[in-house]
């Protein structure tokens, strides 16, 4: 796992400062994604420059350092990331004749680009990867992102340049870095918590789409980038609804099995300490007995424990480690060392990201790195297999409202309102003993004002959009803002699935797991230089998914009905059976407490009024029904705040 950074033309603007003097400002940038080697390559006559940092994995020796050139001589790449099936490949290569110096994979992946061209070989690569390939012979730059986002590729145009990176830090790095605020992007981050690609927080600086190849030719540098599709979630999904899988339940859970042991395997190879986060949820633990049913050793495992009951599922995750005899190392961290983690989050995350789990999941990447360089990691398997509360309670829902006059809809929604979360909080605690298991939810009044939003859609897939904002209207709020369209609001990108649950699914897929759930995996493991790796997100894993029926991944009003089958081979249900907490922190109380001078003084309305970013009277509005306990706006304030803090540090 590593950084790399590079630029194209410009030749006038840095050439003061020569070359390789900026590529390694820009390597500099992001030493925690590579600290084990740094390397440069610049071509003067062409100005083009490539460089890189180097979490050494696979091969530690000399013979995998990079920038690296091809054996031909053609191609120099500076590449993030890891393709698993690169011994596979490489044999198939050896049998063409092709001779290797070292063990790498990257040298698999140069020669079978020198092979089979780009594209003939990134679709036969299983990973996650983001490189930036330079071809000597036709002066031609490719920027190629993996299928699913799993690792990050951003660039644009810097003062005459064509800059790129795995992180923003790398790009401001760049001489003459002035790019503006994206108001359009802001607007995007307060109803999502994250800017979803292909913005950034600046103006005319990007996010290069998960399964897709940018190029840009010497010839033409201030031309537009060429940017073309070689997979297509929207494909995917397409055509596993339109063939699906026909065996029995039997036979399609041994296939998942046989595909998740293959996928979990291959990303245990590894020439320094692996490990993997357990949070006893049914991904990380299915995940976790796949990796203890192929080791002869005990498994390394990590969990983070919160002293606040509601928060807390280390009691789990150790329960689930104990029967499955792994080596397992658990912190309780207090709500003092959880805080002390937010100074350190607009550097960490580069541009604004409003989701809070960032905190534990920074919190447990720092814990695996005292004793591992890799972790394995189970996210992917609610977008993948139906586990989001919304996909069942939102069909259930809709099935039972939908007919309803949006008139008694909306009198209904006024009526949930009246009632503070607060109170309605108090009224689930007093019937929690007579309640069955199903319908106890942490923070039960914030989900009935959810309810209540939902009340007033005038679709299902209207209901899914309010589901994922957090601010409405958020242009309203924002000065001089329009938000910009995005693969949830351009119909015409949409896949075309008549079931609404896998819609939501294919969206969620194509938007919150590469833009928050995989940003927050990259940008807390690389922060202490760990590789994480994803196996449920393996293409053929997918592919897979998309294939089976509904039925087989929503069953008896649960989610991930195949995965819990899969899961109950290892380990017995009871101690995984519970149900869905999320990984969280109590901001909504730590805003009213510890943290609320350091909030005011961000949220403060001179000071908003100076920045010239937000109206403050909403914010105000929300800040005092928050202090006041009328009303949790912690997700809405939080957006505002992470982009306070964000501004701030720059």
């Amino acid at each position: 796992m590593c950084g790399f950074i590079g630029f194209l033309g410009g030749k006038a603007l840095h050439g003061a400062l020569g070359e390789e003097a900026v590529i390694q400002r820009m390597a500099d940038s992001i030493l925690h994604r590579g600290p084990d080697d740094v390397g440069y390559w610049c071509d003067v006559d062409q100005h083009v420059s490539l460089g890189h940092r180097r979490l050494a994995v696979v091969d530690l020796s000399p013979a995998g350092h990079q920038p690296m050139h091809s054996a031909s001589g053609r191609y120099v790449i500076a590449y993030n990331g890891e393709v698993y099936n690169f011994p596979a490949l490489r044999l198939k290569l050896e049998h063409l004749g092709q001779r290797f110096r070292g063990h790498s994979d990257t040298e698999v992946v140069l020669a079978a680009i020198d092979a089979w061209g780009l594209e003939g070989a990134i679709t036969q690569f299983v990973g996650m990867f983001a490189f930036a390939l330079w071809d000597c012979r036709e002066r031609r730059l490719s920027l190629v992102r993996d299928r699913l986002g799993i690792k990050p590729l951003y660039y644009g145009r810097v003062n005459g340049a064509f800059v790129f990176g795995s992180e923003l830090k790398a790009i401001r790095a760049f001489p003459g870095f002035k790019q503006p605020v994206d108001r359009g992007a802001l607007a995007l981050l307060m109803r999502h918590n994250y800017v979803p690609a292909p913005y950034s927080i600046y103006q005319d600086i990007y996010k290069l789409s998960p399964g897709h190849i940018l190029t840009l030719d010497r010839n033409d540098p201030a031309g537009k980038p060429e940017i073309n599709a070689y997979w297509s979630a929207k494909e995917v999904a397409e055509a596993g609804v339109a063939s699906p899988f026909e065996g029995s339940d039997s036979e399609a859970i041994e296939a998942l099995d046989g595909l998740l042991r293959d996928a979990v395997g291959s990303r245990m190879v590894s020439d320094v300490p692996l490990g993997a986060f357990l949070s006893g949820g049914y991904d990380s633990s299915l995940v976790v007995a796949q990796m203890q049913a192929q080791s002869s050793r005990p498994v390394r495992t990590f969990s983070i424990g919160f002293h606040e009951k509601q928060y807390n599922e280390a009691n789990h995750a150790k329960a689930v480690a104990v029967h499955l005899g792994t080596d397992h190392t658990e912190l309780y961290v207090t709500s003092k060392e959880a805080m002390d983690v937010i100074p350190r989050l607009p550097t960490l995350y580069d541009e604004p990201f409003s989701d809070s789990s960032q905190i534990p999941a920074f919190l447990v990447s720092q814990l695996a790195r005292q004793h591992v360089t890799v972790s394995l990691s189970g996210d992917g398997g609610d977008e993948l297999f139906s586990g989001y509360n919304r996909y069942f309670w939102g069909r259930s829902i809709w099935n039972r409202i939908g007919w309803l006059p949006i008139g008694t809809r909306k009198l209904m929604c006024t009526a949930l309102t009246a009632v503070s979360p607060e109170r309605w909080d108090r009224v689930f605690d007093h019937l929690s003993p007579i309640l069955p298991s199903m319908v106890k939810q942490r923070m039960p009044g914030d989900r009935l004002h959810k309810l209540a939003e939902i009340l007033r859609a005038s679709s299902p897939d209207a209901m899914y959009h309010t589901l994922i904002s957090h601010w409405k209207d958020p242009a309203s709020m924002i000065l001089c803002a329009k938000e910009p369209k995005t693969v949830l609001t351009d119909r015409s990108r949409w896949a075309n699935l008549e079931d609404f649950t896998q819609r939501m699914m294919y969206l969620d897929t194509v938007s919150y797991l590469p833009d928050d759930i995989l940003v927050k995996v990259d940008r807390a493991s690389m922060g202490v230089s760990l590789e994480a790796r994803v196996p449920l997100l393996d293409h053929r894993i997918v592919e897979f998914a998309w294939r089976l029926p509904l039925s087989m991944k929503l069953r008896d009003g649960q989610g991930k009905w195949i995965l819990r089958q899969v899961l109950y081979k290892y380990v017995p249900r009871k101690l995984v059976d519970r149900p869905k907490m999320g990984f969280g922190v109590p901001i909504d109380s730590w805003l009213r407490g510890p943290l609320r001078d350091w909030a005011e003084s961000l949220l403060d309305e001179k000071r908003l009024l100076h920045e010239g970013f937000f109206k403050p009277q909403p914010i105000r509005q929300l800040w005092a029904e928050h202090l006041s306990g009328k009303r949790n706006w912690q997700y809405h304030l939080w957006d505002v705040l992470m982009f306070q803090a964000w501004l701030e540090n720059q």
